[in-house]
């Protein structure tokens, strides 16, 4: 959801610190997978909403935010195709993003993503359709493009 910066790994370990911290309340309806995976992407919502918060007060564009994250983890071989496509995953809303990196990158089904997202499966379904469509939409500029 984040990308790879010191913010994602910081949201990581407060998963499991607000997930320690909250042992007491889990009532084990859902899997300890589905309770985590739900603690992190309420994090990482909140994450991005500080970000949009943080860009509006500094008016910095989007496009600028992507190009100065620091980019480490990426190997060389493989740099330019997961660079066009962070940079798509960037530029989906959060809503899209959720569903794109639980469904298509994390593997989760669509049931376990509707779980997750406290979604009916038919809204999944519908936001893993038009967050293709709109995926399709940002690659084809980027690919043809410079990055």
């Amino acid at each position: 959801m984040l990308g790879p910066c010191a913010d994602a790994e910081d949201i990581g370990q407060e998963t499991f610190i607000r997930f320690y911290k909250s042992l007491d309340r889990f009532r084990g309806e859902a899997s300890i997978g589905t309770y985590l995976t739900r603690i992190a992407i309420n994090l990482s919502l909140n994450e991005l909403r500080r970000r949009k918060r943080k860009r509006m007060f500094f008016m910095q564009k989007p496009e600028e935010m992507i190009s100065s994250m620091p980019n480490r983890n990426i190997t060389k071989n493989k740099n330019d195709a997961q660079e066009i496509v962070h940079k798509a995953l960037k530029k989906l809303e959060p809503k899209f993003r959720m569903v794109i990196v639980l469904r298509l990158i994390n593997g989760y089904s669509t049931k376990e993503t509707a779980k997750i997202l406290n979604l009916p499966e038919g809204t999944v379904l519908s936001r893993l359709a038009r967050a293709q469509i709109k995926l399709r939409e940002i690659l084809i500029p980027l690919k043809g493009g410079s990055p």
